[in-house]
């Protein structure tokens, strides 16, 4: 197959990875509705073509919190990433890193953050979440201090875990090497199976070994489920800014009023993002929120946007609405699938390349002065 499309990745990597792996990826909470809606509300939006425009010398690049990128394009924190590939998250984080883009690691991530480290020769970006397990949470950050992580990203919006039928259906709510159906989804992988066998990185490498009472895959499942706190609020984001001393971005914003509060919170940048579909289902896309909540906070925070991105395109259109960033999670995860570090870094080729063709079909040499002014009225 000829790979020109984030599509063809995704049908590679579905051919691939284990079904459980692979829908624990490419699905949403419920009905999926607002898993659909964010690549679908892009479609909406139309661009306006100009002609007889000098379109050398263009330029992608743009600032995201203060580091330069060769695009706006962050790799999103997801989670079980080293399940797709082995060791994923190292493959991921230097495909990012050869081609000018941040990676940030999930904390439930296979490969741990020294892992990461180790393997790379930039800083990257950690992701975490509030932990009932204070302890743990403070080492969490003191171990992404001492791995040089550039930035943390705060998730607000995983107080509780939201539905996700095909993983009940896939046995990926337990360990799922302790079931039939578990073995029989890996064993219809056998060249994935083959591969694993190349790495010892199988389980989260953040959290066995390092959370009280965590020793081995079974104990693990036990513990996720009851950690995340239902009692987040602001003064958990301030308790943890306080011990971070860095930049600091807030994710899981999706209201004008949270966004106000996140700017009075000192934090750096928020990601208008539904946790891509996965947590409420009948939520919004980010993409219809991202200018209401862009025109709240004007610049008093960097605003940042993930959520339903397939394209170059959709990047360019989210910028035009007030993003400053852009994250992907479910591309380059295909391109993971499909093949390994490759695949990333022909996920950042794909959508750089539609980047820079829609952008000088749209009359624009540089990306940061994109704007409103270069979509369709009445389409946004």
């Amino acid at each position: 197959m000829t790979i020109c499309t984030i599509e063809d990745l995704r049908k590679k990597a579905q051919k691939r990875v284990p079904r459980m792996f692979y829908d624990y990826a490419d699905s949403g909470s419920w009905t999926e509705s607002t898993y659909r809606e964010n690549s679908s509300d892009f479609q909406k939006i139309k661009l306006r073509q100009r002609i007889a425009v000098d379109m050398t010398n263009r330029s992608t690049a743009m600032p995201m919190i203060g580091q330069q990128t060769t695009m706006p394009v962050a790799l999103a924190p997801t989670g079980l990433t080293g399940l797709q590939h082995p060791d994923g998250e190292i493959k991921a984080a230097r495909a990012a890193e050869k081609f000018g883009v941040p990676f940030t690691l999930s904390t439930m991530s296979i490969c741990s953050i020294e892992d990461v480290a180790a393997h790379t020769t930039v800083p990257f970006w950690f992701q975490m979440y509030v932990m009932k397990d204070k302890v743990f949470a403070e080492n969490l950050i003191n171990r992404a201090k001492a791995a040089g992580c550039s930035a943390l990203v705060l998730t607000l919006d995983l107080q509780i875990i939201g539905q996700r039928h095909k993983d009940i259906r896939n046995g990926l709510s337990t360990n799922p090497l302790l079931s039939l159906k578990g073995w029989s989804q890996i064993l219809t992988r056998p060249a994935w199976c083959l591969s694993m066998l190349s790495t010892r990185r199988h389980s989260f490498g953040n959290v066995v070994g390092h959370a009280e009472g965590v020793s081995d895959v079974n104990s693990l499942f036990s513990w996720t489920a009851e950690q995340f706190d239902p009692k987040l609020n602001w003064s958990d984001v301030q308790w943890i800014k306080d011990r971070w001393g860095g930049k600091l971005i807030l994710k899981g914003i999706m209201d004008v009023e949270d966004a106000k509060l996140a700017v009075d919170s000192g934090a750096d940048a928020i990601i208008v993002s539904n946790h891509g579909g996965r947590q409420l289902d009948g939520a919004p896309s980010t993409i219809s929120q991202l200018a209401a909540i862009a025109d709240a906070v004007g610049d008093q925070i960097e605003v940042h946007m993930d959520g339903g991105i397939r394209s170059g395109q959709d990047v360019l259109k989210a910028i035009a609405l007030g993003a400053k960033g852009t994250y992907i999670g479910r591309p380059f995860l295909y391109g993971l699938g499909a093949m390994g570090e490759k695949g990333v870094t022909t996920a950042l080729e794909i959508i750089h390349k539609e980047l820079d063709l829609t952008m000088a079909f749209c009359g624009e040499r540089e990306l940061r002065k994109i704007d409103r002014s270069h979509l369709l009225p009445g389409t946004f």
